[in-house]
């Protein structure tokens, strides 16, 4: 017979691992993609374990152990695009989404270079230091507009959900990832930027990644990486 001691441990770590998530589905269309058909497999499908190193190869798509590549699906400009949970974004954070276009067929480009400019972010919300809230807590997904005037062609898009419940200490900042892949249609002849490279964005200690939430209460909150480009 198990203890009360070993049931409790047992206990805590299924909290744990319930506690994390995965972004496996785009919504396109109002419908869910099934998992891991129209987003590349992450390392942690099983585990869920964030990236906490902002600067290892990890930190674009989650894929140095599953080499995945995914099934590119049509987004027309214009229209609403979704990124879905297998659950909810349990932790108190903030969430970028980055796009980057493909020079060609995107399921065989690993998005490297200064190509990926932010599309969408869900900041935190600050009253002076009353209180700090997190609109993405508690999500099950995300869904922006994708530009109207973004150019026609294969884009990784990529999702980043920054859990900052233990983020007062350096790398204590949680990164739940996920890339899609999709093909926009009627694009325009817009020029998005500021592009960045991914990994090389943050270096980990920007203020909105190494901060404590709890005490004392941030009186604001800056967004880490660039600007929204909204086309």
């Amino acid at each position: 017979m198990f203890g009360k001691p070993v049931l409790a441990l047992a206990t805590l770590l299924t909290n744990l691992v319930s506690a994390h998530y995965t972004f496996p589905s785009l919504i396109v269309n109002g419908a869910v993609t099934p998992a891991w058909v129209n987003v590349r497999q992450t390392n942690n499908y099983n585990s869920q374990a964030p990236v906490t190193d902002v600067g290892s190869a990890d930190f674009r798509c989650y894929t140095s152990e599953t080499h995945a590549t995914a099934q590119t699906i049509n987004v027309a400009a214009g229209s609403q695009l979704g990124i879905q949970s297998n659950g909810a974004i349990y932790h108190p954070g903030v969430v970028n989404v980055y796009m980057a276009k493909a020079p060609g067929n995107v399921s065989t480009w690993d998005g490297s270079g200064n190509v990926w400019f932010k599309v969408h972010e869900i900041s935190a919300v600050t009253d002076g230091g009353t209180s700090i809230t997190f609109p993405a807590q508690n999500l099950a997904g995300v869904t922006f507009t994708v530009p109207r005037s973004l150019p026609s062609g294969q884009y990784l898009v990529r999702m980043e959900a920054i859990a900052l419940h233990s983020a007062s200490t350096f790398q204590g900042a949680q990164f739940y990832i996920s890339c899609g892949q999709i093909n926009v249609t009627g694009g325009g002849s817009g020029s998005p930027g500021p592009l960045v490279s991914i990994p090389g964005v943050y270096t980990g200690n920007e203020p909105g990644i190494l901060i404590n939430i709890y005490w004392p209460i941030p009186t604001s909150y800056t967004q880490p990486g660039p600007s929204v480009w909204r086309g």
